[in-house]
C-alpha cells in the first residue's frame, strides 16, 4: 500500500502537460480539455433535444455554443483582470489581450489568467443574446443547457491538474501530492481533483437526474449557481489562495467572496424565474 501512495503523491511530476510538439507548435492537455468540455456539453445538449423531443433547431444550438465559447474566453479573461489583478492590468492594459509581457524587453508569456466566475457571466450574456435573437423563452432555454455544464467543467479542472497548476494548500493527508510548480516542494491537497469531482461530476449527477422533474422553468441553472457556489466555497479552504491576493476579507479568499455572490445570484435567478413562470 505504501508503494501506491508514493506513486500517487509523485504522479503530477510524471505527467507531461504537452501532448505532442511539432516544431514550435505544442498541443497541450489544458487547451485540449477546453475543447473536450465544450464538445461534451454540446453532445449532452443535443441528446436532450432529441431524447425529450424539445423544439430547438440545430441553428439555435450551434448559435448558442458559438457565443458561449466567446463568452467563456472573453468573460473568463476580463473576469480575471477585474476580480484578481485589476491594479496590475490597469498599468499594463496591452497584456490583457497580448501574450507578451513588457518589462526589460518583450517576454512571451501566453495569455494566462482566467476566472471561472467571469466565464459564467459571459455564458449568461450568450444565453440572453441568443434567446432574444431567436425569440426563445430565456429561462426554459437555460434549463436545456444547465445540466450538461458541470460535466464539461470537470474536464477543465482535469486540465488544471495535468498542468500542475491551482494546487491546494499544504497538508499531511496520505492522498496529498507534490506538484512540480510548487517552489516549496511540500505535500499539498490535489484541490483540482476535488473541484473536478464535486463541482463537476457530483453537480452533474444531481442536475441530470432531476432534469425532467423541476418545479418551474429556470430551476436548473439557479440550482447550479447555488450548488457550485456552496461547493466551491468549501473547497477554497483546501485550495491555495492566489499569491498576490492571499486572504482578502474576513479570512476569505477572492474565490470565496465571488462564490457568495454566485449563491446570491442563483437565489435572484430563481425569484426572477418564478415570477416569469
Amino acid at each position: 500500500m505504501g508503494s501506491f501512495w508514493e506513486w500517487w503523491q509523485y504522479l503530477p511530476a510524471k505527467m507531461d502537460p504537452v501532448i505532442f510538439t511539432i516544431g514550435s507548435f505544442q498541443l497541450r492537455w489544458y487547451g485540449t480539455m477546453y475543447i473536450v468540455a465544450f464538445a461534451v456539453t454540446y453532445i449532452l445538449t443535443q441528446y436532450r433535444v432529441k431524447d425529450e423531443d424539445l423544439e430547438y433547431s440545430q441553428e439555435v444550438i450551434e448559435n448558442f455554443f458559438m457565443y458561449a465559447i466567446i463568452g467563456v474566453l472573453v468573460g473568463g479573461r476580463l473576469g480575471y483582470v477585474l476580480f484578481y489583478n485589476f491594479g496590475y492590468y490597469l498599468l499594463h492594459p496591452l497584456e490583457i489581450i497580448l501574450p507578451v509581457r513588457f518589462g526589460n524587453g518583450v517576454e512571451f508569456t501566453g495569455i494566462s489568467g482566467m476566472s471561472y466566475h467571469g466565464g459564467v457571466i459571459g455564458v449568461i450574456l450568450a444565453f440572453v443574446y441568443v434567446s432574444k435573437k431567436h425569440n426563445l423563452n430565456f429561462f426554459r432555454f437555460t434549463d436545456l443547457v444547465a445540466p450538461a455544464i458541470p460535466l464539461g467543467y470537470m474536464f477543465g479542472r482535469i486540465g488544471n491538474f495535468i498542468n500542475g497548476e491551482l494546487y491546494g494548500r499544504v497538508t499531511d493527508v496520505s492522498w496529498g501530492m507534490y506538484f512540480p510548480l510548487d517552489p516549496t516542494g511540500q505535500l499539498r491537497h490535489p484541490s483540482q481533483l476535488y473541484e473536478a469531482f464535486f463541482e463537476g461530476l457530483f453537480l452533474f449527477a444531481i442536475l441530470w437526474i432531476i432534469r425532467k422533474r423541476t418545479p418551474f422553468q429556470g430551476f436548473l441553472p439557479g440550482l447550479y449557481l447555488i450548488g457550485y457556489g456552496v461547493v466551491r466555497f468549501f473547497i477554497e479552504f483546501y485550495r491555495m489562495p492566489d499569491e498576490h491576493l492571499g486572504l482578502v476579507f474576513l479570512g476569505m479568499t477572492a474565490g470565496q467572496i465571488l462564490c457568495l455572490a454566485m449563491i446570491a445570484g442563483g437565489v435572484v435567478f430563481w425569484r426572477l424565474a418564478k415570477r416569469a413562470d
